[in-house]
């Protein structure tokens, strides 16, 4: 058999056993979300080559996004057309988070760096910037002051943060972005 053989042998294997699932059938559904969990990595892996740790966290959200979905699925079509769909809506969100949360650290290094001239003038100022700095930090809840604290502040790696917290990666990465930008509307004056 022909590669385009077996490709649409499997696209038929795909499609009965989503619909199988779709209807109830655990063992049928179970096979298809192995089968695209697989397919859905060395997808996100070729094109995230530089990001190695995204691809799992990608391929959980794409299968939770086809499980959730699964309704829209129209079975005259083929299945893994819209698999692909969905990753790929998937990759493209990911990537704009990213490259958001990039800048956002990107302005902050900046801040970091002017702000160290601005504390080596004097004691008192350093004092008194650290102090708004912390009036700022208590006004966050917990969950995104303390990856702040951790990643910025002291300087710890996600991972350390993590240990050190209690908190997932993903919880610390979440907290820091969230955190960051209700800082920067903390000092817009929009809360």
């Amino acid at each position: 058999m022909n590669d385009e053989g077996r490709a649409d042998r499997l696209e038929t294997e795909l499609r009965e056993s989503f619909l199988r699932g779709r209807e109830g059938d655990a063992a049928a559904y179970h096979w298809l979300l192995k089968v695209l969990a697989t397919h859905l990595r060395g997808y996100f892996r070729r094109r995230l080559s530089g990001l190695p740790d995204e691809v799992e966290d990608l391929v959980q959200e794409a299968l939770l996004a086809i499980h959730n979905q699964r309704h829209t699925y129209d079975a005259g079509q083929p299945l893994t057309a819209w698999v692909h769909a969905i990753a790929k809506y998937k990759l493209i969100d990911r990537l704009r988070r990213r490259a958001t949360r990039e800048r956002l650290t990107d302005s902050l290094d900046l801040v970091s760096e002017h702000a160290a001239e601005l504390f080596s003038t004097a004691d008192a100022e350093a004092a008194e910037a650290s102090r708004d700095l912390h009036k700022l930090l208590d006004q966050l809840p917990e969950r995104q002051r303390l990856p702040i604290v951790r990643t910025k502040l002291e300087g710890l790696s996600v991972a350390e943060a993590a240990q050190v917290t209690g908190m997932s990666e993903s919880a610390i990465k979440v907290g820091v972005h969230r955190g960051l930008k209700a800082l920067a509307a903390l000092i817009r004056g929009e809360t």
